[in-house]
C-alpha cells in the first residue's frame, strides 16, 4: 500500500511540473455571421482571416486584446525617399 501511494505521489508530482498550457494570442479575429455567430481570434494575418470568412459570411477585425511578444519588432511602414 505504501508503494502504491509513493508511486501515485511521484506521478502527481511529475504532472505538476509539466508546462502549463497558455492561451494563444493573435492580432486578428473573425466574427462569423448568424445563425452561429461565433468568434475566432486565431489569425496572424488579415488575409488568413479573410480567407476563412469568405464563403461562410462574417467580418475580420483587429483583436483589441492582442499584446505582441516582448522584444524588438521590425518596422511595419516603408519610408520612401522622393527625389527633390
Amino acid at each position: 500500500m505504501k508503494l502504491l501511494l509513493f508511486t501515485l505521489g511521484i506521478c502527481v508530482g511529475i504532472v505538476g511540473l509539466a508546462n502549463l498550457a497558455e492561451a494563444q494570442n493573435y492580432p486578428w479575429c473573425a466574427y462569423y455571421s448568424e445563425p452561429f455567430g461565433g468568434t475566432n481570434c486565431g489569425f496572424t494575418t488579415f488575409q488568413q482571416c479573410l480567407d476563412t470568412v469568405s464563403g461562410i459570411g462574417g467580418a475580420c477585425q483587429r483583436n483589441n486584446l492582442y499584446q505582441p511578444p516582448p522584444g524588438p519588432h521590425p518596422l511595419t511602414r516603408v519610408y520612401r525617399r522622393y527625389p527633390n
